[in-house]
C-alpha cells in the first residue's frame, strides 16, 4: 500500500492526537492514585503496546489507560541491553557545566582529551575495582568526588576529609585506594565533602561508582576498561 503524502500526514497527526490522548488520561489515572507524585514524563515505547512513566525519579510502564502498572526492568534479549537502564541513564543525565568540578580530584592522563566524572566512596570494594580498571585507561581527565555513603561505611566521611586535607590530595586518595594508608591529619581543614554529599543527594546518586560521561549521560555501577573506552567514545560531548 502507498501512502500519498496528504494521507501520511493525516496518519502521523492522528498517531500524534492519540499518544497525546492516551498521555493526559494516564496522567489522569496516576495523579489520582498517587496524589503529589511528580510524573516528570510519558512516553509511549515501540514494545508490547506500553507507556514509559518517569515518576518520583524512577521508570515504570503502563496500558493505554494506566490500569495496568508494570515494574522492572525491561530487556532486549537479542541485543543483550537493559532498554530500562539505558533510557534512566539519559532521563537523569547533568549538565556537565553545573558540576562544580574544583570540589573534585583531578587527575588528568596522557592528553586527557576524554573527560569523566566519578562518585566514589573511599570504603567502597567495587569503586576499587573501578580504580583498578581505570588504570588501564589513557588520554582522559578524571574529576573525583568524594562521596561516603556513612550508612553503609561510617568511617568513610571522616576518611574522605583526611584525604582532602592532605598536602597531596591526589597522592593520598591513590595511597588510601591502593594500600588502606589513612593519611596523618584531623580532616579538619576546608572541605568539600559534605557538600558533595548533598550534591549527590540532589543527583539521586544511590551507589559507588556512579559515572557521568561528558554528555552528561551517567551509568551507575563498576564497568572494566573495555566497557569504559566504549561508553567513553558512545558519550563524548
Amino acid at each position: 500500500m502507498k501512502f500519498t503524502p496528504l494521507a501520511l500526514a493525516a496518519t502521523l497527526m492522528f498517531t500524534a492526537a492519540s499518544a497525546q490522548a492516551n498521555e493526559a488520561v494516564i496522567r489522569k489515572a496516576l495523579t489520582e492514585q498517587f496524589p503529589g507524585a511528580n510524573i516528570a514524563s510519558v512516553q509511549k515505547t515501540p514494545y508490547s503496546g506500553l507507556f514509559e512513566v518517569y515518576l518520583d525519579g524512577q521508570l515504570i510502564y503502563v496500558d493505554a489507560k494506566a490500569q495496568y502498572v508494570f515494574t522492572g526492568d525491561v530487556i532486549d534479549l537479542k541485543a543483550r541491553t537493559n532498554l530500562t537502564q539505558e533510557r534512566l541513564n539519559r532521563l537523569q543525565a547533568v549538565k556537565w557545566e553545573s558540576l562544580p568540578l574544583n570540589n573534585a580530584l583531578k587527575t588528568v592522563k596522557g592528553k586527557g582529551e576524554r573527560k569523566l566524572v566519578v562518585f566514589s566512596d573511599v570504603d567502597c570494594p567495587y569503586c576499587r575495582k573501578f580504580e583498578a580498571e581505570l588504570a588501564k585507561v589513557d588520554n582522559i581527565t578524571v574529576y573525583t568526588f568524594l562521596y561516603p555513603i556513612a550508612g553503609l561505611h561510617p568511617k568513610a566521611v571522616q576518611t574522605s576529609k583526611q584525604i582532602w586535607c592532605a598536602p597531596d590530595r591526589n597522592k593520598a586518595w591513590d595511597d588510601y585506594i591502593t594500600r588502606g594508608s589513612v593519611p596523618a591529619n584531623d580532616g579538619k581543614c576546608a572541605n568539600p565533602v559534605d557538600a558533595t554529599i548533598t550534591l549527590g543527594n540532589q543527583l539521586k546518586v544511590s551507589g559507588t561508582p556512579t559515572l557521568f560521561f561528558a554528555n552528561g549521560v551517567r551509568v551507575p555501577g563498576m564497568v572494566p576498561a573495555a566497557q569504559l573506552e566504549r561508553l567513553l567514545a558512545a558519550n563524548a560531548k
